[in-house]
């Protein structure tokens, strides 16, 4: 059973469960995709520490691989250390997501981080849809993804952070996020974007940091532009989920397009998002979006 934002693991008597305390642990996995014919294999899967991959997934056609990518512990500590990476041959479609909402807790003092590689061939596509993180009170996490794309190759990335746990009262407002993403085009940087939130800062609340809400969520779609018409009808129909509430954009520059959305809900958010992939991803990479089914477990 997945856990989101407004939920928070207890113990029988009530109270708030805490991660055991252990070791600090690195993880890494490192999986490669090739086509083959129609179909889209993993044919590399190497892990260590506690990270892997489920076994390959055909949901939706035998030319897109999903995989759910696994982390038994549940939750990071203070000191852990992900290191991903995926590769994606040339006119191979991957399509990378994870079972529940993944939780970074409090930094005890040590920094955790998550280290993303991706590298998507020539007419290959790679999508990474994980579901959403939460930042407990006083995490202290750096998230840093790379994602390299060679000529005619497409790529859609979505990120849903959630700081703290808003349905039992906690505020992030202690602790420490920062976030790179450097996305390349044939060894030539195309998009790159860096920030750093402290918890209790005047960035949490400022119209130039999160403007008082707590949950940041963004898609970024990279390919061939797409049509003014569809633009609009991504803005129209992310907005009506919205409901008015928080704050809701999309912009395309050249090959980029970016979705962001300012909320007090990830539900919402996962909503917004999902409308906005559903849209983007047929014309983008043009294969129908079918909801992967562990989003709805």
């Amino acid at each position: 059973m997945k856990q989101n934002a407004d939920e928070q693991p207890v113990h029988a008597t009530g109270q708030a469960a805490e991660p055991a305390l252990h070791e600090h642990l690195l993880a890494t996995l490192a999986l490669r995709f090739e086509r083959d014919h129609e179909t889209t294999r993993l044919m590399q899967s190497d892990h260590f520490g506690p990270l892997r991959v489920q076994k390959p997934l055909y949901p939706e056609d035998p030319s897109v691989c999903h995989a759910i990518l696994i982390h038994p512990p549940g939750g990071v500590v203070g000191g852990d250390e992900l290191r991903i990476s995926a590769q994606a041959g040339d006119h191979a479609h991957v399509f990378l997501s994870t079972p529940g909402a993944a939780k970074w807790y409090r930094s005890n003092g040590h920094v955790s981080t998550q280290y993303l590689q991706m590298h998507v061939g020539d007419h290959a596509a790679l999508e990474w849809l994980p579901q959403e993180t939460i930042l407990f009170n006083g995490a202290d996490v750096v998230f840093d993804s790379t994602v390299n794309l060679q000529t005619n190759a497409g790529y859609i990335g979505c990120d849903i952070l959630c700081f703290g746990r808003t349905a039992s009262g906690e505020r992030f407002d202690q602790g420490r996020m920062r976030q790179r993403l450097r996305i390349l085009r044939d060894g030539k940087l195309l998009w790159m974007e860096q920030g750093c939130l402290t918890g209790g800062s005047k960035q949490m609340s400022s119209p130039l940091g999160l403007a008082g809400y707590t949950v940041c969520a963004s898609l970024i779609a990279i390919g061939q532009p797409q049509p003014a018409a569809l633009l609009q009808t991504v803005r129209e129909q992310i907005q009506a989920i919205s409901g008015g509430v928080g704050l809701v954009g999309a912009t395309q520059m050249k090959s980029v397009l970016m979705v962001r959305y300012l909320s007090h809900s990830s539900e919402v958010a996962r909503q917004v998002m999902l409308q906005a992939w559903q849209l983007l991803r047929p014309a983008l990479l043009g294969q129908p979006a079918v909801v992967p089914r562990i989003w709805n477990t």
